[in-house]
């Protein structure tokens, strides 16, 4: 049996529907399931048993002899959110907790960590455990995720296998109910056909030209497949990296999208709010060294292709996967 959190989530349910495709329907998933925007993305899936994240742990602990593996996606991933109580009580303590009973039963763990670790990148983006505590994340939620980051790496007793998996820029289907904190493609095609335009943010850094922002944009697919190849793969523990290890520009991601489109692009540039001016990252690629050199072979989609088959056979047909 298997257990994934935030599994009506954005990640949690491509990595569902992914099991279900390999005909794996043994599976518990955990989420706040009275959400009504998330509904779609956990109706049709294949299942054992649904659990509220708020009974969870109970019924962990009643079932931990059956749990096979434990794929813990479930956080609060708004980085708008400068409560750090939410933090600490959804992201670290949850964490801590299902880590725990992975100790205590001998189960394997697999979770999400983030790129937003890496702050502002003044320290590199390569996953390297020894970086970590000196890591300065932006906002409370790079602190809960780095936090916890620090607190696996301090533990002496561990899952027989544990894998965190620190995402970049992760965009695809399913991601509807994310509203502001959805990706940029969501938005641009979003944009595009309700304003016949795209807005993007100018450039307040003398090194880069407006649009020529980058970012490390890792589609969910991709992500997912990783997340199964460690699963089917459980030897190699310790923080890794996942995006594609080739940034690219806010430019380059609103003509692919554009093109997908079949659209003749239409850009314009807007000044980057004042709130999130001095904290605006200009920069993140994700070293993918570490996962290459453990067996990981797969290619990644590119932008282009990514939002190609993103936008075509998802968000035109309004479809969830």
């Amino acid at each position: 049996m298997i257990v994934i959190t935030g599994a009506a989530g954005f990640i949690g349910s491509v990595i569902v529907q992914k099991l279900n495709e390999k005909g794996i329907d043994d599976l518990v998933l955990v989420d706040d399931f009275t959400k009504q925007d998330k509904i779609p993305n956990h109706s049709d899936k294949k299942c054992r048993a649904k659990v509220s994240r708020d009974c969870f742990e109970n019924w962990a602990q009643q079932n931990a002899s059956k749990i096979d593996f434990i794929i813990h996606i479930g956080a609060r991933t708004d980085t708008s959110e400068f409560d750090v109580e939410v933090f600490n009580k959804l992201n670290l303590n949850y964490s801590k907790m299902i880590w725990n009973i992975a100790v205590e039963n001998a189960i394997p763990f697999i979770y999400a960590s983030s790129a937003a670790t890496y702050g502002m990148g003044e320290f590199g983006f390569e996953d390297s455990h020894e970086i970590i505590p000196q890591l300065k994340p932006l906002n409370p939620y790079g602190d809960s995720k780095n936090d916890f980051d620090k607190w696996v790496l301090s533990q002496t007793i561990l899952p027989p296998f544990w894998a965190g998996f620190k995402f970049f820029n992760v965009y695809g289907p399913n991601e509807y109910h994310k509203n502001r904190m959805a990706s940029v493609i969501y938005h641009a095609e979003k944009q595009i056909y309700e304003n016949g335009f795209l807005r993007l943010f100018k450039s307040h850094n003398p090194n880069y030209e407006d649009g020529k922002q980058l970012r490390d944009f890792v589609y969910v697919m991709d992500l997912a497949d990783v997340v199964l190849w460690f699963m089917e793969h459980p030897t190699n523990s310790g923080i890794y990296n996942l995006g594609t290890g080739i940034a690219r520009s806010f430019l380059d991601l609103g003509l692919s999208t554009y093109k997908a489109l079949g659209l003749q692009p239409k850009i314009e540039f807007v000044d980057t709010p004042i709130d999130i001016r001095d904290k605006y990252q200009y920069f993140t690629e994700a070293n993918m060294s570490k996962l290459r050199s453990v067996g990981y072979k797969n290619e990644f989609f590119s932008l282009e292709e990514g939002i190609e088959h993103y936008v075509k056979n998802f968000l035109v047909r309004k479809r969830i996967y």
